[in-house]
């Protein structure tokens, strides 16, 4: 019995060797994968160290251009013709990124520049947020340095992830509101100024500037992805072109109210130099940089890149500027590096 029961077993064949007989010849589930190489994956590397090495330079030298471009404590050509150089470039570069989809994709409904009113409506409303934020990011140095708009500048954290929760109810993890209070801490103790019988270096007038466009930047930036969440699908760059248009026209409005007579007298690009060129320039490209870090890179590079811009301005600043690294401003900045990477701990926790 036992030998008839091993033969039929061997007649019937092993029930593996027939399935595996029968998936010969038939696709699965592994014809066409991808299976990253160590060549893709330096490849990666490679293209995220750029981004972040590129992110951070921008970042870091955007201020000090900025005070760079002032002569003898003043600007000499039109804050508000820079700015509108800015939107031109930023338009120019989004065009010139559609016009290399059209080439290899065609054109689809999505990456179309053809819009309805009800869709381009609502880009005016950032892009009005966007100019008034941005010509104060000129005035503010006349009561901050370098380093200390750096600073200021991450008080933006805080509203946009104010205006997170108020907006769009995105709730907030209990790490983020406690870096929320290192970063207000880290802003106040890096302004401290023992030196002086005023308690902050900053003066009250700076102070509520820097909350202003913190305020501006955070509620423009949610309202922006809100915009763009709204319609997924479309293309980035057609909807940062009518962005950009939008903020031309704005900044068209803006000439022709504060620097009609001077522009008409002395001509648009009088008083440039070729640091108020690489200004105009690193502007533009910094908005870029932000869209590649979040393409190939991910938020973390970006909080690095942060961090590290902060301290890069404060050393350049010192040989530049001749910028005083206090021990305020040192503790100051790391509590405000560590407050945002616990922001972004938070962020990825929720």
């Amino acid at each position: 019995m036992e030998y008839r029961r091993v033969k039929d077993q061997d007649k019937d064949g092993d029930p593996a060797k027939q399935d595996i007989e029968s998936l010969r010849g038939k696709p699965t589930l592994l014809d066409g994968a991808h299976f990253p190489t160590p060549h893709d994956k330096t490849t990666k590397w490679k293209r995220k160290s750029m981004v972040t090495l590129a992110l951070t330079f921008l970042t870091s030298s955007q201020a000090i251009l900025i005070v760079w471009s002032k002569r003898a404590g003043r600007y000499e050509y039109s804050v508000t013709t820079a700015n509108f150089l800015v939107e031109a470039l930023k338009c120019a570069l989004s065009l010139a990124a559609l016009a290399r989809i059209w080439r290899t994709d065609g054109i689809t409904e999505d990456n179309r520049l053809g819009t309805t009113v009800e869709e381009v409506s609502v880009y005016p409303i950032p892009a009005a947020l966007y100019l008034v934020k941005n010509l104060l990011q000129y005035y503010i140095f006349a009561y901050v340095d370098a380093p200390g708009y750096q600073i200021l500048k991450n008080l933006n954290i805080i509203s946009t992830g104010v205006l997170y929760r108020i907006i769009l109810k995105k709730k907030l993890s209990e790490i983020q509101w406690a870096a929320f209070v290192l970063l207000c801490a880290g802003c106040t103790t890096a302004q401290l100024n023992p030196s002086s019988d005023h308690v902050l270096q900053t003066p009250f007038l700076g102070w509520m500037m820097a909350i202003i466009m913190a305020l501006l930047s955070g509620f423009a930036g949610v309202y922006t992805e809100a915009i763009i969440k709204k319609r997924p699908s479309r293309n980035i760059n057609v909807q940062n072109f009518w962005l950009y248009v939008f903020g031309m026209v704005f900044n068209v409005v803006a000439i022709l109210v504060q620097d009609f007579g001077a522009v008409m007298n002395k001509g648009f690009f009088h008083g440039y130099s070729l640091i108020t060129v690489l200004m105009i320039i690193n502007h533009a490209l910094s908005g870029i940089a932000v869209s590649m870090v979040m393409k190939y890179a991910d938020n973390i590079v970006k909080v690095y890149s942060t961090s590290v811009a902060m301290l890069l301005t404060a050393v350049v600043s010192v040989f530049l500027f001749n910028f005083h690294l206090s021990l305020a401003f040192f503790l100051g900045s790391t509590v405000v590096s560590v407050s945002i990477y616990l922001h972004s701990i938070g962020k990825l926790q929720r």
